[in-house]
């Protein structure tokens, strides 16, 4: 699922420009739990940067997998910046600075794309960046919608994606991204996502304790401690065609 397009000069300053528009949501979306500790989860952070920051680094992330854009131009990424994909992607597709980076870099040549279509905004509560984008394949084209958290020195330490597509779309046409207090997304749910440097380790006492009531934590914990096998059985398990249910290609979800 994962691919991009660099935007034309008066595209970008539109997606510049539609990141200073505040929340519409008058009560916190995202909880704090744990602050100040090593278990602290992403909602206990706030931004550090201009909200350009946050919305360029979208931006980067979304060229690294587009053939039209400079590969030489990435995010700032956390050492351990993990990518969690819902199903029917295969959830933990990256874990690691150096697997994103070699992970795009092989997309490029074996799934090209481009991604014309980017409305990436800034938000003054984790995930700070969230965009609604449409990868252009051979097959046709893909929309999802993305959230990126990031940690006090503006690294890219979480990022979150769903199929924009009936039956699989997170959002609704009154939470377009995802303010509800009840929004169904992992990254906030993180222990460690909320320290000052968003580093997460699946051996921490908080994580393995949260997992015990978390099947997705469990099931986040279980893959970054075995990335590459967890990764290939999932793909091996998936059906032939969740990559044309993911896109909507004429598929049921």
């Amino acid at each position: 699922m994962i691919t991009p397009r660099l935007l034309a000069g008066a595209a970008l300053s539109v997606a510049l420009s539609a990141c200073d528009e505040p929340s519409t949501s008058s009560t916190p979306t995202t909880r704090c739990v744990g602050a100040d500790t090593d278990a602290a989860t992403a909602g206990c952070l706030r931004p550090t940067m201009p909200p350009e920051h946050y919305v360029t680094q979208a931006l980067l992330y979304f060229d690294t997998l587009d053939t039209s854009a400079d590969p030489a131009r990435v995010p700032t990424y956390s050492p351990w910046v993990a990518r969690w994909e819902w199903p029917p992607w295969l959830l933990l597709t990256g874990w690691g600075r150096e697997v994103m980076v070699n992970t795009a870099t092989a997309l490029r040549q074996i799934d090209p794309s481009t991604v014309p279509q980017r409305d990436c905004r800034f938000f003054p509560e984790q995930p700070f960046a969230r965009c609604y984008v449409v990868f252009e394949y051979a097959g046709g084209s893909c929309p999802i919608y993305e959230e990126f958290v990031f940690n006090d020195a503006g690294e890219m330490t979480f990022i979150e994606a769903w199929s924009d597509v009936d039956g699989l779309r997170p959002t609704s046409a009154d939470d377009r991204f995802g303010e509800s207090p009840d929004f169904p997304r992992l990254s906030t749910r993180v222990p460690g996502l909320g320290r000052a440097d968003g580093l997460v380790d699946p051996e921490s006492a908080a994580l393995i304790a949260a997992a015990e009531s978390d099947p997705d934590l469990a099931s986040f914990r279980a893959r970054a401690l075995d990335f590459w096998g967890t990764w290939g059985a999932e793909y091996r398990a998936a059906p032939p065609d969740f990559f044309a249910r993911g896109c909507g290609w004429g598929a049921e979800p």
